[in-house]
């Protein structure tokens, strides 16, 4: 490249003019060898002496769920084209120069903040140009919040303010506390109510996520009294009208479901749903005519999707809702389509894994919170996950907030004994230590090699893990030959059983192998020890709890998977957990089957983890997962999502 050369003319516009004029202009007539000749007038810029006015209003669309935004920026009272405002911000300009001559600083915090909320908005949308118009949906409240404590938000639409603005508030108020409600309600129960019949009011949907046993059920049938009380009286304003609830919930909790319904709210009448209606031979229309809840299974909502979409609801109703965690699964994809105005997920566990868990469940709730699940991966999950951001983190929070409700224990019951966590560390015996330690070898030889392709490789990874599991528990499990081999396992939870049975306290045992809890069985019934059992294949599950509840037997074995929701066991005060697994939400489910309200005794967990095997990793792990659903319920700190090949790998190290 030579020297520079002056240009015989240039052509200058916008700031390019406004800077010449203003500032080298003045520097060359300064200079004693250049003449400045200039012909017409030249421009009269001046700096603004007012900061400009930026006002948000909302426009109702042919959606009932959408807003058009309307954004107006004044300057001196003359209108400035906001996509002028938002282009030069994006270009890191300094200063904005109006047809005018006056000119004024883009470096304002309320600009920038301003843009970074426009941004989230369109990158939220499905498709931020199908109007060719910035829109915002009823349920981000909290987006709308922010844009409102920016001080520029001047004109409020009716509509909106009547729509979400109580969920900004501290106090909303909801329908009248119904006098058909055979309960009392404690104070946070109440405002669960409260904030439950605002939503049902404005149809809008939430994730009522208490934590375990704060008695989520009984806020739920409180509204449903609440609706059936309004529609009674004439009342305008509910969701549905004198259509039912429909109450989709794991199997093993319809019963518990359709219990606890006939035990507060006598006066509602229930039909539950225990078959196809194929094979029943029932006419669904003419079966749930009359009825004011209606409670089915996930299997059987799905199986007869067509039946229950063909009918009015006043609201649906999934309990336990992690189980539509996938939103690639076919109960996922019924919950979200089912034409009902009102939705409610209740989950003690809204987030197990992974957010795009916690996104399936709002996409069913409030579809127009986060609307694409490609555009919420790249603006939350990758940032909170992959690149540990804080500040995304805080911004989930503050979006979810208006339509989530979660307290945890701690937060709200004074009066709940305490709860002692401990773990047990057991020490193999020498014959038990060698067959592991063997196994592993193997299992780790042939597993290294595939972890690099993780998702193709899943099955054989997760059937070894799980040889490793069963290994650390009692090697019978995995070669039967092997019985003479004492479980160190076995021995150190008799140990504990024998005090606490001479005690006269009760115990919860789970396990998630059913082999195993056939082994604590065999040694229950050697030692003559009473107890119940209950596992996936039971079939007469509620006389098998009302056996403990009412009964004298000292120990109830439970595998995990059967018995880790829906149960209200607090005649038990120990709870042995005899294998961790790296999702802490399980093990949460079950402490809590006996810790929640009514439970009068502290309550004793002991956590059984297998010295020197792959479960002191697993509980390494679990803390990682535990840590992610406390960043995005209330934490601070960061951690991964998904088990990812690196997770794999620390399982078989050395």
């Amino acid at each position: 490249m030579g020297a520079p050369r002056l240009a015989a003319s240039v052509a200058l516009d916008g700031l390019d003019t406004l800077a010449f004029t203003e500032e080298v202009l003045p520097r060359l007539r300064e200079l004693p060898d250049v003449v400045v000749d200039t012909s017409g007038e030249i421009a009269d810029y001046r700096e603004a002496t007012e900061a400009p006015v930026v006002s948000i209003s909302t426009k109702a669309t042919d959606s009932r769920d959408w807003f058009d935004l309307g954004i107006v920026i004044t300057l001196e009272g003359e209108p400035v084209s906001f996509a002028a405002v938002f282009s030069a911000l994006a270009a890191g300009q300094s200063r904005m120069l109006l047809p005018s001559g006056a000119y004024f600083s883009l470096d304002l915090p309320e600009l920038h903040q301003l843009r970074a909320l426009i941004d989230e908005a369109r990158s939220l949308q499905d498709n931020p140009d199908r109007h060719g118009t910035l829109q915002i949906s009823r349920f981000q409240a909290g987006l709308w919040d922010e844009l409102a404590q920016l001080g520029i938000v001047d004109e409020q639409a009716a509509a909106w303010r009547e729509a979400v603005g109580g969920l900004l508030d501290d106090g909303v108020t909801g329908l009248p506390l119904p006098g058909s409600l055979d309960a009392e309600l404690r104070p946070y129960q109440l405002e669960g109510f409260n904030w439950l019949s605002f939503l049902y009011r404005h149809s809008l949907g939430g994730v009522l996520a208490d934590d375990m046993g704060l008695g989520k059920t009984v806020q739920a049938i409180a509204l449903m009294c609440a609706a059936k009380e309004q529609t009674e009286s004439g009342a305008g304003g509910t969701a549905g009208g004198s259509a039912p609830f429909l109450v989709v919930a794991p199997t093993s909790v319809v019963g518990n479901w359709a219990a606890e319904v006939q035990r507060f709210a006598p006066g509602l009448s229930i039909k539950t749903v225990g078959e196809t209606f194929a094979k029943s031979g029932a006419d669904p229309q003419e079966s749930m005519a009359g009825i004011d809840v209606v409670i089915t299974s996930y299997a059987l909502f799905r199986i007869d999707y067509e039946a229950y979409a063909a009918k009015e609801w006043a609201g649906l109703m999934l309990d336990e809702a992690q189980f539509v965690k996938n939103h690639q699964s076919k109960a996922y994809q019924c919950a979200r389509k089912l034409p009902a105005s009102f939705k409610l997920a209740i989950t003690g566990t809204p987030l197990e894994n992974n957010l795009m868990e916690f996104w399936a469940l709002t996409s069913i709730v409030a579809p127009g919170l986060f609307s694409s699940p490609r555009r919420f991966a790249e603006y939350y999950q990758k940032p909170v996950e992959k690149n540990g951001d804080k500040a995304q983190l805080a911004k989930l929070r503050r979006r979810v907030r208006p339509l989530m409700m979660r307290r945890t224990k701690e937060q709200v019951i004074k009066d709940l004994p305490p709860k002692q966590e401990q773990v047990l560390e057991v020490v193999l015996n020498p014959r038990h230590q060698k067959v592991y330690q063997t196994h592993l070898q193997r299992e780790r030889q042939k597993i290294l090699g595939l972890i690099d392709d993780v998702n193709k490789n899943r099955f054989t990874i997760f059937q070894s893990l799980t040889l490793l599991r069963q290994l650390s528990l009692d090697v019978s499990l995995v070669d039967e030959s092997l019985s003479a081999v004492r479980s160190s396992k076995l021995d150190v939870l008799f140990e504990q059983l024998e005090d606490i049975v001479a005690e006269g306290h009760r115990a919860l045992i789970f396990s998630q192998f059913t082999g195993f809890l056939g082994k604590v069985r065999e040694r229950l019934d050697a030692e003559d020890i009473e107890y119940c059992y209950l596992d996936g294949s039971t079939r007469n599950r509620a006389d098998v709890v009302s056996e403990f509840k009412n009964g004298a037997a000292p120990v109830f074995l439970i595998s995990l998977k059967a018995g880790g929701f829906g149960l209200n066991l607090t005649e038990a005060d120990y709870v042995f957990l005899l294998d961790p697994w790296w999702n802490p939400a399980s093990e949460a489910q079950a402490v809590d089957r006996t810790h929640r309200i009514g439970q009068a005794r502290n309550v004793m967990v002991y956590r059984l983890v297998a010295k020197d095997t792959i479960e002191e990793k697993v509980m390494a792990l679990k803390t990682k997962k535990s840590q992610l659903f406390a960043d995005v319920m209330e934490g601070d700190a960061l951690a991964g999502g998904a088990l990812t090949a690196e997770d794999l790998a620390g399982l078989f190290a050395e």
